[in-house]
């Protein structure tokens, strides 16, 4: 058995004299192996087949090596490495030209035939190429014939429609699409196209391959767009894969999205499982997003029975990193009740003592509420929930009910930051997450306030105090921290560190706002809107002022409730 990861490896070839051919696709629970044998900036995917096949090896010793193609400088530092760690394996590095033209096609199939040659020789067959010829036009002839062309436009209106386009996405990205009822038109990314090619000899067979939807390194990409323009007329949106440290599609999807007339979703991941959270939440908000332009009625918030009848009352409930929120809506829409507890070790038992805490402030028990809507990061996670909601969609319809003027929402919550785009409708039109990291979030202020020996609200009242404007050059939580050592080394006044820390945090969150546009009204959501200092530098920074909600932290739970009531009418 061989491993591969590139749509322009000869797999057919291979197959045809034998040879088991499997596509490697990364999922890891981290990158020891690879941190430790490359360099920790090398792109994500990458270390990931790195340990990927150090895992499969382990498990199947059989597995003979892998076939690469040179397309990046990363590509070929995996090899290097590969072929140190595992001599007796076989690695091959097969170049692939850059343009598809008659004396691109030869060299190709130069480089493949040398490619055949090599495995060969270290399997110790023999090899011959009319006999491989032979073999490779018998196998594509016994071959099915390719899927049938896409469905006529529109045929089926109900339903959404999305591309899947970038660099290497995982299966798993596919997957989620589907199961959120996407029909997925088509996965050009580095490897998800479908190999079907029609009978041929050799040089025909390798022209086949290279005529694919070309990869960024190709000659011809700069017509990629034109493969989009064929689905302009049923094309819903398109979720754009990136790879983290890959830096060829960036650029591509700054065009992209420069072109302004489809909603593209970006989604950049390192591959790993842990990430899965919150790229599940930014598919299932761009679903929605989509949803709501096309006025279907979500999978999710399909109406159920009424437990009982009685006054209707929500409840809604936003199970975040750091605090669970819940609230409660009479029939008239109107919050009669909320609570705001700390989110411990377990997100289910915080869940509990919330709905428990503003169930009592109402007045209700269990058996009351028509309808229990969850979102925020534990949402999948609560048993007694009926419906559940991203937090994306709740926070553009909890703004949206408290102050309709509101077009642009910064959340700065405990895990990660926000920011979102309405429309005069409420609709959220665009909205772009931070990375995995907890850089410019609640977490971030926390440990600054321990390191300053402050408490948390101590800190954005004493920032106000500031006089010498102190510059914090990482927003990396823990190598700010020890900026923030060092600056107390050097005697800072607490006030002005406290300052400089808001500061670093506002530059981070205006940078997440341009990116879906910065329109006022500008509303500031989260536990972070409680905090004067940043506020306030936000506010400078904006050049506008923010509108804030009594209560910010339960805007989120707000909006899942509202999503309930919608629901039921």
């Amino acid at each position: 058995m061989l491993g591969y990861l590139c749509k322009y490896t000869p797999v057919e070839l291979f197959t045809a004299l034998g040879v088991s051919m499997q596509r490697v696709d990364p999922q890891v629970d981290r990158f020891n192996r690879a941190d430790s044998l490359m360099h920790p900036n090398v792109c994500s995917y990458v270390k990931g087949v790195l340990e990927t096949f150090a895992d499969a090896v382990m498990v199947n010793p059989e597995l003979e090596g892998l076939v690469l193609t040179a397309c990046c400088d990363s590509v070929r530092r995996l090899a290097d490495t590969l072929r140190a760690q595992y001599p007796d394996k076989f690695f091959y590095l097969l170049d692939v030209p850059r343009k598809v033209n008659d004396f691109a096609v030869g060299l190709y199939e130069e480089h493949v035939l040398d490619l055949m040659h090599a495995y060969a020789v270290f399997a110790g067959r023999p090899f011959d190429k009319a006999e491989t010829e032979a073999a490779l036009h018998i196998y594509l002839e016994a071959q099915p014939e390719a899927p049938a062309a896409a469905p006529p436009p529109n045929a089926d209106p109900n339903r959404i429609r999305i591309g899947l386009i970038g660099a290497r996405a995982n299966d798993a990205i596919a997957e989620l699409l589907k199961a959120g009822g996407v029909e997925v038109l088509f996965n050009v990314t580095c490897n998800g196209l479908d190999r079907h090619f029609v009978p041929a000899d050799l040089r025909g067979y390798l022209e086949q391959i290279l005529c694919q939807f070309p990869c960024m390194r190709m000659v011809s990409a700069t017509n990629r767009f034109d493969y989009l323009d064929g689905f302009s007329d049923r094309l819903d949106g398109l979720v754009y894969h990136t790879v983290q440290f890959c830096d060829q599609y960036a650029y591509e999807f700054a065009e992209l999205k420069a072109r302004g007339d489809l909603p593209v979703l970006r989604v950049e991941t390192d591959l790993t499982r842990q990430s899965f959270g919150q790229i599940k939440t930014r598919i299932e908000a761009f679903i929605e997003e989509l949803s709501a332009k096309k006025g279907l009625m979500r999978a999710a918030h399909q109406r159920p029975a009424l437990r009982k009848d009685t006054p209707m009352m929500i409840v809604g409930i936003d199970s975040g990193s750091t605090s669970t929120n819940a609230v409660v809506l009479n029939q008239n829409k109107q919050c009669i009740a909320f609570d705001v507890v700390r989110t411990g070790a377990k997100s289910i038992a915080s869940a509990e003592r919330s709905l428990d805490n503003v169930l009592a402030k109402a007045k209700l028990t269990r058996e009351d509420p028509a309808l229990i809507v969850a979102t925020g990061y534990g949402r999948v996670s609560i048993p007694f929930a009926d419906q559940n909601v991203t937090e994306i969609s709740c926070h553009g319809k909890g703004a949206h009910h408290v102050n309709p003027a509101v077009r642009t929402i910064l959340d700065i919550g405990g895990q990660d930051s926000k920011a979102i785009h309405l429309n005069a409708a409420g609709e959220v039109t665009d909205f772009v997450m931070n990375d995995k990291c907890a850089a410019g979030t609640g977490r971030f202020l926390e440990m600054m306030a321990r390191t300053l020996e402050v408490s948390l609200e101590e800190l954005g009242a004493i920032s106000r105090h500031w006089r010498e404007d102190i510059r914090i050059a990482s927003m990396c939580s823990v190598f700010a921290e020890s900026e923030v050592i060092s600056l107390i080394a050097q005697n800072k006044e607490k006030a002005d560190i406290a300052h400089g820390v808001h500061a670093a945090i506002a530059g981070k969150a205006l940078g997440l706002m341009k990116k879906v546009g910065v329109e006022p009204t500008i509303m500031m959501t989260g536990g972070v809107a409680k905090n004067p200092g940043m506020v306030a530098v936000l506010e400078e920074k904006l050049g506008e002022p923010l509108f804030i909600a009594d209560e910010p932290e339960i805007i989120g739970a707000l909006g899942a409730a509202l999503f309930g009531w919608e629901s039921l009418q």
